[in-house]
């Protein structure tokens, strides 16, 4: 079976996207960041190993937005909080395994997406931690069904994320991944390398 790899993805429009980046350093500034570096990675995880999905929102501007390479396949996000988005990504894909990542991590490399991928030849899920008690990265092998809690009530966006997921999981094997750094602040973003906090 083919294996899956989807980067959900916000339209860049200043005040919708890294919103807390914005509060720091402006709202165009941070929605620019966020445009490049979506833009860094999809050229980064875009592999023949996998099909790569973009999962869009705004769901009907971005399905037809050119803000992203028109070669890859589209579905909307729908309605609801990060875990019913995500829960719903992996209903509508085809089968085989699968993983979904967010598109503002500039840590993640196709080298770390293939040792997600194998990691699921021995466990249902992986997950990859992110500095700030949330994950970059939720993977399933998608061959037992999950809990119908899976991703419901977890506190997004503290760093409660990671453990509420996993609580979501009950009866799943999973491992952990890598470690990454996500960009939440003008902190985070100056620990990049200059070439990761380009605007351009």
């Amino acid at each position: 079976m083919r294996r899956h790899l989807v980067v959900m993805v916000k339209e860049p429009r200043p005040g919708r996207v890294k919103t807390r980046l914005g509060r720091d350093i402006g709202v165009t500034q941070a929605a620019w960041w966020f445009r490049h570096q979506s833009r860094r990675l999809l050229r980064a995880v875009d592999d023949p190993r996998w099909q790569t999905w973009l999962a869009v929102s705004p769901d009907r501007a971005g399905m037809h937005s050119r803000t992203w390479p028109l070669h890859l396949p589209r579905m909307p996000q729908g309605p609801g909080d990060l875990g019913a988005r995500m829960a719903r990504v992996f209903a509508a894909l085809p089968p085989g395994p699968a993983l979904i990542i967010g598109a503002d991590i500039p840590g993640i490399t196709a080298a770390r997406i293939a040792r997600a991928f194998a990691a699921l030849g021995a466990r249902d899920a992986v997950l990859g931690p992110a500095n700030d008690g949330g994950y970059w990265l939720i993977g399933l092998k998608r061959t037992r069904p999950v809990p119908t809690s899976f991703l419901s009530g977890v506190r997004w966006s503290t760093d409660h994320a990671l453990c509420d997921t996993l609580a979501t999981m009950r009866g799943l094997t999973h491992s952990l991944t890598e470690r990454l750094h996500d960009v939440d602040t003008a902190r985070d973003l100056a620990r990049l390398p200059a070439r990761q906090r380009q605007f351009s």
